[in-house]
Order: structure tokens, then sequence, then C-alpha cells
């Protein structure tokens, strides 16, 4: 068989799953921001949703592209396992106001539970580490970094919206107050 149709079944289970969660993901996602707007929600920052669809894309085709015939390294599998334990734990702690879009309820109180008591942007952290990490797993270093690099410029952006709503629905939090 040619070297480019090499297939490892670990690396093609991996990215399944991944895919699969990524879908999973989108579809709760969009029930919850249609049930947030209808009670109220206000979204931020839809300007650069565009990129971060874009950026997630990308970096998922390239991991089927580049990873399908890579056995995965275990250890760093296992770091990949770690994180989505901490990405449960966000959109569990998240519930129903849990979006890929930045939704503010106007009337209700930041989350401070969970994983929020110890950053302000879990799922952000969780993101990061995936986009490096998984890419990692099947020895793509340059990937890893590349991409690593074009989400903290897209996350720089999200993160500034996002604190901007929250600032304005929730004054008390701007610290000059």
């Amino acid at each position: 068989m040619p070297d480019w149709l090499h297939l490892d079944a670990l690396a093609i289970a991996v990215l399944a799953l991944v895919t699969a969660q990524r879908l999973a993901e989108l579809v709760y996602a969009r029930f919850n921001e249609s049930r947030l707007k209808e009670i109220g929600g206000v979204e931020h920052g839809a300007s650069h949703y565009p990129l971060i669809v874009a950026l997630h894309t990308a970096w998922l085709a390239g991991l089927w592209l580049l990873a399908h015939g890579i056995h995965p390294h275990y250890g760093w599998l296992a770091v990949f396992l770690l994180l989505q334990a901490t990405r449960g734990w966000v959109l569990l702690t998240l519930g129903a106001r849990w979006t890929t879009r930045v939704i503010v309820l106007p009337e209700a109180p930041p989350i401070r539970s969970g994983p929020y008591r110890f950053l302000s942007h879990p799922n952000y952290a969780v993101v990061a580490a995936e986009i490096f990490v998984l890419p990692m797993a099947f020895g793509l270093v340059a990937f890893a970094l590349i991409f690593s690099l074009a989400n903290a410029a897209v996350l720089a952006v999200r993160i500034r919206a996002e604190n901007a709503a929250l600032r304005g629905a929730h004054p008390v939090l701007d610290g000059t107050n």
C-alpha cells in the first residue's frame, strides 16, 4: 500500500471522536443560543465569530489531512483526555448558558462556580490547550505552534469582546467602579 494511503485505526478513531464531539457541541450551542435570545440574551462580538469557525475548521481539517496515518502518542492523548474532562466541567458549570458565541443575559450574574472560581475564561484555556495538544499527539509540532499562535490572536479579540460585554451588562465587574 502506498504511504499516503496508510491508515492508523487509533488516529482515525481519535479524529472521528473529536469531529463528532465538535459537531455535537455546535448542536448544543445552537439550542442554547436560541433559548438565551428568547429570554433576552444579547449577542456581542459577532463580527469575529467567522474567524473562530474558520480557525477551528482549518485545524480539524488539517488534522484529518496530516494525522490520519500517524499512530498517536499515548502521553499526549492522556493530556487531551484530561482536557476533555475539564471541558465537561466547563459545560456542566455553564449549562444552558454555554454557547460558541458571546451571548450575555443582562439580568443574570456572571458564573463564578466550577472552574470559573479559578479562571475567568476556563473554556478558552481548554481550547487553547487542545489546539496545541492534539497535533502534538501526532507529532505535528509546527502545526501545533502555527494554530496555537493563530488561536491566540483570535482569542485576544474574543476575550476583549466578551469582557466588554460582561462589563456592559454588569458594571460592577469593571475595576474602575
